[in-house]
């Protein structure tokens, strides 16, 4: 489609939703009016993506409060309605670092890189590329085991070169630098949350482009300086969250996550080109965010008083689950007194044609059946496809974890998602009112209801994107910042339920591969395929065991 005929389309979309709002009634209206206000902001360019800890997310943080304020909630976070978190982002390189050839400084990142398990170290020295010698740095080309391995599915260049490593400084390697001289993509980039065990000597991959003009002459030696300090990375989240304080005994969460992509930094955007684009998230998840704000102001106004209302807008959930886990672990009510959680993450692109509305946690308690047993559907226009789990890819995971009840709302995937065309003009702000008066009605239903009942449902990954052909059938947790991936959860009748893996395990290797980062354990799972078998080797407590898993 090209520019001007989607402007054309736009325009038309919007003009057909408000004259469609002008038939609403007076408090639709309003709802309807102030979901575009949130949403524009929230999506616009100014907040470039709301990416968690950059100034966007701030922005967006200090919007929500006020609408939180303006509404009258009481501030429930740590620091007004603020509740810190850090968000680990593993290793970088220092400032101070460098690497010098010949009085040539070499840019990292695009020149080379240092290996994340490498120590802090400086040196000097005047190698020659093609001689090892004890006591200088020496150099691989890690061509030759591309090519001998070309057509072996279990060869693993990351794992060849930390075996490299260790036989190379028993041998009087004083440093490693590897480089690719062959046209096999050896798929090698910097992995800051690599948590590997520190070896001894630095170890350094250098680019192509680098290693063609500085290792070409393979007899010359040269002068070379270095100095590297690996430092942690670490940025800070923030959620938002308000009360209700109805004096009751009981509270009710509602939250959705604010936060997105910035400019796809954290190699999450479907972006095929790779450009260094603004990803506005107007449906993922301002629209979530807009509702949260608007239910907020409605039950504020309510007769609704048999319970409490908390209200929370995470961030951190586009990099796992950062911000409702965090508030999980150190939450600011007593979670014991919780009767359930709704969580809502994309609810802004109802299908106008179907009306189909996901409604995920349907299992978490046997209460939920009766509540949408009792709406009309031709009143509400709503075709309801539910989903029992509890876990999945958004913040309820983190409450159905510490065993609340829990509802996901959800109007589906579309060709947007996680794009920088999402943006608010393409928002059905007719079909996202029609989503919030039924959440509205759901906690109308249960107001003059006892405390529902928690059960456990199956569990479903908690990522969207398969990176890999078999699957162990665990749920990373990805706030983990050590070394392994830690199970947060273990889905049963999978591979490694049926091991006899637990939540809280730590997977340190797969097979003939290392497991270090979240990463290297998805390139390990593509190794292998359906019905081949695997050692695993994991961390239980002080405990390491190993169990044998079939795919």
């Amino acid at each position: 489609m090209n520019r001007f005929r989607f402007c054309v389309v736009a325009v038309l979309s919007l003009s057909f939703q408000v004259s469609t709002a002008q038939k609403l009634k007076k408090a639709d209206k309003a709802i309807f009016s102030n979901l575009h206000h949130h949403i524009e902001y929230l999506a616009s360019d100014k907040l470039e993506g709301r990416r968690t800890g950059t100034e966007g997310e701030k922005l967006a943080m200090e919007y929500i409060s006020s609408q939180f304020k303006n509404t009258g909630l009481t501030a429930k976070g740590t620091d007004g309605y603020y509740q810190a978190f850090e968000v680990d982002d593993g290793k970088q390189l220092s400032p101070s670092s460098y690497l010098i050839i010949d009085n040539n400084k070499l840019e990292p990142g695009k020149d080379y890189f240092v290996f994340p398990f490498s120590p802090n170290t400086s040196l000097e020295a005047s190698p020659s590329v093609a001689i090892k010698e004890i006591g200088m740095p020496w150099f691989i080309d890690l061509g030759e085991a591309l090519e001998e391995n070309k057509s072996n599915p279990h060869f693993d260049v990351y794992d060849f070169i930390k075996k490299t490593v260790k036989g190379s400084k028993e041998k009087g390697a004083t440093a490693l630098f590897f480089y690719n001289s062959s046209d096999i993509d050896d798929q090698l980039r910097y992995e800051p949350k690599d948590r590997s065990e520190t070896v001894s000597i630095p170890v350094v991959y250098v680019t192509k482009n680098a290693a063609s003009k500085y290792f070409e002459d393979a007899s010359a030696s040269f002068d070379l300086k270095l100095k590297f300090t690996l430092e942690e990375k670490k940025r800070t989240g923030h959620n938002v969250i308000g009360y209700i304080d109805n004096g009751a005994a009981t509270t009710v969460i509602i939250g959705a996550h604010f936060d997105h992509l910035g400019y796809g930094e954290d190699g999450n955007s479907r972006l095929a080109s790779g450009a260094h684009l603004i990803h506005n998230g107007a449906d993922d998840n301002a629209s979530g965010t807009a509702a949260l704000i608007e239910l907020a102001r409605m039950l504020k106004s309510s007769k609704l008083k048999n319970n409490n209302y908390l209200f929370i807008a995470f961030s951190g959930e586009e990099l796992g689950l950062y911000g409702s886990k965090y508030f999980t672990d150190h939450p600011t009510i007593d979670l014991e007194k919780t009767d359930y959680m709704i969580n809502m993450d994309m609810v802004g692109r109802l299908n106008d044609s179907t009306h189909v509305l996901t409604i995920g946690g349907y299992g978490t308690s046997p209460e939920w059946g009766p509540v949408f047993a009792s709406f009309n559907k031709k009143r509400s226009g709503l075709i309801f496809k539910f989903d029992s789990s509890g876990t999945g890819p958004s913040d309820h995971t983190s409450f159905y974890r510490k065993d609340i009840p829990v509802l996901f709302y959800f109007t589906g995937l579309h060709p947007d998602y996680h794009k920088p065309s999402d943006d608010y003009d393409k928002i059905n702000y007719n079909g996202e009112l029609e989503v919030i008066k039924n959440i509205f009605a759901v906690i109308s239903y249960l107001n003059n209801k006892s405390r529902l009942t928690f059960t456990k449902t199956r569990e479903t990954q908690t990522t969207t994107s398969a990176r890999f052909s078999v699957t162990l059938g665990i749920m990373p947790d990805y706030t983990y910042p050590g070394s392994g991936v830690k199970a947060d959860g273990v889905i049963d009748g999978k591979p490694a339920q049926k091991a006899g893996l637990q939540a809280g395990d730590v997977i340190i290797q797969l097979g003939d591969f290392n497991v270090s980062t979240i990463e290297n354990y998805m390139q390990a799972l593509g190794k292998f395929k359906k019905g081949e078998k695997a050692i695993v080797k994991f961390n239980r407590g002080d405990k390491t065991m190993e169990a044998e898993v079939e795919f």
